[in-house]
């Protein structure tokens, strides 16, 4: 079993930045990929970006642009980098990982912007 551990949500304005972060508890390169989600109230469950072992990155088309991945291997982490953040960005943010072929999801984190 896979244990994610998430951090770095909070409440920003308008135009600013967060970085949240997605730890899994067994090496991030054994892990096939690591997918962010958000899901905002009333609103369907969306795809915001993911990394593949490899390393490849690919990001939703509401965030290109201004949502980058990244992975830190000293830390074991993966990272959302988000930038320019507007309104409609708030949500929970979840990180999933896929591992021999089961997903395993975080706790979520609340991200809040305001304009």
């Amino acid at each position: 079993q896979v244990r994610l551990i998430e951090s770095g949500g909070g409440l920003v304005q308008a135009g600013e930045s967060l970085t949240l972060s997605c730890k899994p508890s067994i090496s991030v390169f054994s892990i096939n990929s690591v997918a962010w989600y958000r899901q905002a109230p009333g609103k369907q469950r969306e795809f915001v970006g993911g990394m593949f072992s490899g390393g490849s990155t690919t990001v939703g088309d509401s965030v290109k642009g201004r949502f980058t991945i990244s992975r830190n291997n000293a830390q074991n982490t993966v990272y959302l980098q988000m930038n320019g953040l507007k309104s409609e960005d708030t949500a929970v943010y979840r990180c999933r990982a896929t591992y021999d072929l089961v997903d395993y999801w975080g706790q979520g984190t609340q991200v809040t912007v305001s304009s």
